[in-house]
C-alpha cells in the first residue's frame, strides 16, 4: 500500500493492491481475520445464548421474544463480545492499512499498538464505536428470525440454501444500515490520513465529519460493495453451518442417551445376576 494511494473502486483497489504487492497483498492480515472472525463469532453466540436463556428463565409465562426484544438481547450480547475480542480487530485493522515498507507480523503489529502513545489501552481503540456497531449483529440475528417466520413459517429444520439465503440477506440489510459506522471505526483504528501530520482521530464522530469535509457524505458508504459480498458469504455460510451444526448435536445426544442408557442397563442386569449368584438359598 502506498501513501499516496486512493482507490475509486473496489476493484480500483484490487488492481492496485495486486499490481504494488503481488496476490499475497489481498490477503494481508489474514492469520488476524480468521481468529478475529473466529472468536468474535464464538463470544457472540455464547454470550447471545446465555443473555437469551436468563431473559427466558425471567418470563413468568413463557412467550417467544418479539422483534425489540430480539434486537435487545443480540446488542447485549454483542457489546460483551466486543469488550473481549477487539484487541484482534485493531491489530488486524493496523496491519492491513500498514505501508509496503513497513509490513509487519501480527504480533509485531500488536507490540507496535502497545508502544504507541495510547499504551495498552491502545488495544481497545474504537471500543466505542464497536458498541455502538453492535446494532449490526442485533440487526442481523433480529431479521434472521423475522424472515425466518415471514418465509418459513412454523419450519423447524431449514435446509441449507434457506439458512443461506435467511443469512445473506439479514446481513446485507444490517452492513447497509452500519457501514457509515464502520468506516468510522476503520478510520480510528488504522493510522491517520497524511493531512492531519500524524495527529490520531479522537472519536468515531471526528472520523466522519472528517470524511465527509474531505470527500463528501457519500464517503460514509465506501467500500459498502465489498463489506456487503464479505456479509454475505460470511453470515449465509455461517448461519448454514450452524443450523447442520445444531441438528447434527441434536442426533448426537440422542446416540449418546441411548449409548448411556443401554450401559445403564447392563450394569443394572449384571448387578441383579451377580446377587442372584452370592445370594443363600432360602428354603421353606
Amino acid at each position: 500500500m502506498k501513501s499516496d494511494a486512493y482507490y475509486t473502486s473496489s476493484l480500483d483497489a484490487v488492481k492496485k493492491i495486486v499490481q504494488d504487492e503481488g496476490i499475497s497483498g489481498l490477503y494481508c492480515g489474514i492469520n488476524g481475520s480468521l481468529i478475529g472472525v473466529t472468536s468474535t463469532n464464538f463470544a457472540y453466540f455464547y454470550w447471545y445464548s446465555v443473555v437469551r436463556s436468563l431473559y427466558l428463565a425471567s418470563q413468568t409465562v413463557p412467550k417467544t421474544p418479539g422483534t425489540a426484544v430480539e434486537l435487545s438481547l443480540g446488542a447485549v450480547a454483542a457489546a460483551v463480545a466486543q469488550i473481549f475480542t477487539i484487541p484482534v480487530s485493531v491489530v488486524t485493522t493496523r496491519q492491513q492499512t500498514q505501508l509496503k515498507g513497513d509490513k509487519k507480523g501480527l504480533l509485531d503489529t500488536g507490540r507496535e499498538v502497545v508502544h504507541s502513545e495510547d499504551g495498552w489501552t491502545g488495544l481497545w481503540r474504537g471500543l466505542k464505536a464497536s458498541l455502538v456497531l453492535v446494532v449490526n449483529p442485533a440487526i442481523t440475528y433480529g431479521a434472521y428470525q423475522r424472515l425466518r417466520e415471514l418465509f418459513f413459517p412454523g419450519k423447524a429444520n431449514l435446509r441449507p440454501w434457506e439458512s443461506f439465503f435467511l443469512g445473506a440477506v439479514s446481513k446485507a440489510l444490517a452492513t447497509i444500515a452500519t457501514q457509515p459506522l464502520i468506516v468510522a471505526k476503520v478510520g480510528l483504528q488504522s493510522r491517520p490520513p497524511p493531512a492531519r501530520q500524524g495527529k490520531p482521530f479522537k472519536s468515531f464522530l471526528e472520523v466522519m465529519s472528517y470524511i465527509i469535509e474531505h470527500e463528501g457524505p457519500l464517503a460514509l458508504f465506501k467500500g459498502l460493495a465489498p463489506q456487503v459480498t464479505k456479509g454475505i458469504l460470511v453470515q449465509g455460510l455461517l448461519m448454514m453451518t450452524k443450523e447442520r451444526m445444531e441438528v447434527l448435536f441434536i442426533v448426537l445426544f440422542a446416540y449418546l442417551r441411548k449409548i448411556r442408557d443401554s450401559k445403564l442397563q447392563q450394569v443394572a442386569n449384571a448387578a441383579a445376576s451377580r446377587a442372584r449368584e452370592v445370594m443363600p438359598i432360602v428354603r421353606k
